[in-house]
């Protein structure tokens, strides 16, 4: 008798979040993408959220070497990875043991049952084995022998050897999780293809691994039917999905066309910011100069060199860079010269949590130089607006000549959301301040009545020659001046300028609500988490509570004290011990804040967020 089931018309979901997680060799970032891609393509809304162990290759079934992946879908408007999950696949017991909790009761488990082996429960530290102790009683656990069963789809094909056959049983799970939710395996056939053209042995192992694992669960009685999730209903356009590292580069690309200036990158390589130094080498045709430097310093430098030479400039770096590159900030400072330094902030200090996201370095962003050295502050909030804000810091560091830092986080960096392609025609003007030619009236520190932005003279202009240097500049011909007067002169125009960008940012505004019982503030990549959950308490009739979202740090938008009479009172949420909630206080001496802070190395959660957020409106 078959024992294939008859096909039932899947179940329709809304939304569904799934984490895949094993040991950092298994695959699961891959098989995340996959999914992520496949469903993308179907048209879902999503959200996704790598996690990596900090080694480069942690010790096999060690609970530090689980890697992850999770994946939110939706029909609806996704904002966050999510919280708890719908389906965990454990490849090994220390994936489980350092997920189970976030699975929800009555929710499905995939285990890998060859894993659960004695020396991988010991290591995982089990006391006994879960799948027999009665411990996951709870779940609804899904016990597939998936090294066997890939050993055997595979034992017909020539040019494998033992370690790559058992690679491929992550395929076997994607199979699987295929089936669960109604997803084509074509987009997955056709990345083996492109990705294997000239290994035609390793695209049949994948191919036929992915499509065993899709059947073997059809079969399976524990699996009653499929569910799907129906396409999101989002603006008109042609959309991808992008990582925040790849839309920062993207972002850079598109300043670099708009301001028709050549685009250089001087960076040294760091965790979690190295993708965009590699995005960036990927685009020569595009006039790109990437330099991998010896070092941060040498990283920043070089990238001074550029600006001054006439280039679009930029830096990239995490928090230990960013305190490596102060010296050189505060030159481009002093020189008054365009660059943007990109710091893709991590769990600190020192090394700290290299893999894991953090909002930690705001302070250093703003006073981590000697002496009086302001710059431009600003940070992206979701993987997809890094592009529009990589765009838009070069767009700042251009038009009001001086150094823009802007703050991402690995949370957002290594995330993904659907991203509306657009053209660089439609995008806002870039106006450089390049002088094309001497005048007899010419001096290099000649400003703008408005922005106070200096001019820039490019190197082998005839007449436009200066001196540039660390030295307190005269504050019209830039010759080295050790006045008193001109110093503190200096000083304050140089503060002055940074101030009157106030004038070309956008006021701040709330979501919800402009008026209520209680505002929820927070900057940067922790907008997902925050307007999630804000949404989701007026939805249940919670209608006083709004979210004022910062991107703009220094200066600070115009109408911030406008915006917060208007409530009771006001929760500062940071993922820190409250540094945004101390600029805040210094910007403004008698406001009273609530702050709201995790350090754990993990973005917000949904549930403790409106959980603490019902607590402030009782």
């Amino acid at each position: 008798m078959s024992t294939t089931k008859t096909k039932i018309a899947p179940e329709v979901l809304e939304a569904v979040i799934i984490r895949f997680v094993g040991d950092s060799g298994d695959g699961m970032q891959l098989t995340g993408t996959q999914f992520s891609d496949t469903s993308a393509m179907f048209g879902n809304d999503i959200a996704t959220f790598p996690n990596y162990p900090a080694e480069i290759r942690a010790p096999q079934g060690s609970l530090y070497g689980v890697s992850g992946f999770q994946v939110h879908i939706g029909s609806v408007e996704i904002s966050t990875p999510g919280d708890t999950v719908d389906l965990l696949v454990a490849m090994n017991p220390a994936g489980l043991k350092t997920n189970l909790q976030a699975v929800k009761p009555g929710h499905t488990i995939i285990v890998d049952t060859d894993a659960f082996t004695k020396k991988n429960l010991e290591k995982a530290l089990y006391e006994s084995n879960p799948l027999e102790d009665g411990s996951l009683e709870n779940y609804r656990v899904i016990e597939v022998a998936m090294t066997t069963l890939t050993k055997e789809a595979l034992k017909d094909i020539e040019g494998l050897d033992n370690k790559s056959i058992t690679r491929s049983k992550n395929m076997f799970a994607l199979g699987m999780v295929y089936w669960m939710y109604d997803r084509s395996r074509e987009h997955t056939i056709k990345f083996f293809n492109d990705k294997f053209e000239n290994k035609p042995h390793i695209i049949e192992a994948n191919t036929k691994v992915l499509n065993t694992g899709y059947f073997f669960a059809e079969t399976l009685e524990l699996i009653p039917n499929a569910y799907t999730i129906s396409p999101a209903k989002m603006h008109s356009g042609t959309y991808r999905i992008i990582m925040g590292n790849t839309a920062t580069a993207w972002g850079f690309l598109a300043a670099s066309e708009k301001s028709g200036l050549d685009l250089f990158l001087g960076s040294y390589p760091i965790t979690p910011a190295s993708d965009i130094l590699h995005e960036l080498a990927n685009h020569k045709h595009f006039g790109v100069e990437a330099l991998q430097a010896e070092d941060e310093i040498a990283g920043i430098s070089s990238a001074i060199g550029a600006s001054f030479a006439g280039d679009l400039a930029i830096t990239t770096t995490s928090g230990p860079g960013l305190a490596l590159k102060g010296e050189a900030l505060g030159l481009a400072m002093m020189i008054e010269l365009p660059l943007v330094v990109v710091n893709v902030q991590r769990g600190g200090p020192s090394t700290g949590l290299p893999t894991k996201t953090e909002q930690s370095d705001l302070l250093q962003a703003l006073y981590g130089r000697n002496g009086e050295s302001p710059v431009i502050v600003i940070a992206a909030s979701t993987p997809a607006n890094c592009f529009d804000f990589a765009y838009e810091a070069s767009k700042l560091t251009l038009e009001h000549m001086t150094p823009v830092i802007l703050l991402t986080d690995g949370y957002i960096a290594n995330g993904s959301a659907p991203w509306k392609i657009r053209s660089v025609d439609d995008m806002p003007e870039i106006k450089n301040r390049i002088v094309k030619e001497a005048s007899d009236s010419w001096h290099p520190y000649d400003r703008d009545e408005d922005t106070l932005a200096r001019g820039w003279a490019v190197p082998g202009t005839p007449g436009l020659e200066h001196r540039v240097g660390g030295l307190e500049k005269d504050r019209v011909s830039g010759n080295v001046s050790y006045v008193p007067e001109n110093h503190e002169y200096m000083t304050k125009i140089r503060s002055e300028k940074i101030k009157r960008v106030q004038n070309y940012i956008p006021d701040l505004t709330t979501e919800f609500t402009e008026e209520g019982d209680l505002l929820v503030v927070g900057w940067g990549g922790t907008y997902g988490s925050l307007h999630s959950s804000v949404k989701q308490l007026n939805e249940e009739g919670y209608t006083n509570i709004g979210l004022a979202h910062f991107n703009y740090i220094n200066p600070l938008p115009k109408n911030v004290e406008d915006v917060f009479k208007k409530f009771k009172r006001i929760v500062v949420c940071e993922l820190n011990n409250g540094q945004f909630a101390k600029v805040l206080k210094i910007n403004f001496n008698d406001l009273k804040l609530i702050q709201f802070n995790k350090i754990q190395g993990l973005p917000f959660g949904n549930a403790e967020l409106t959980e603490k957020f019902k607590q402030l409106l009782h």
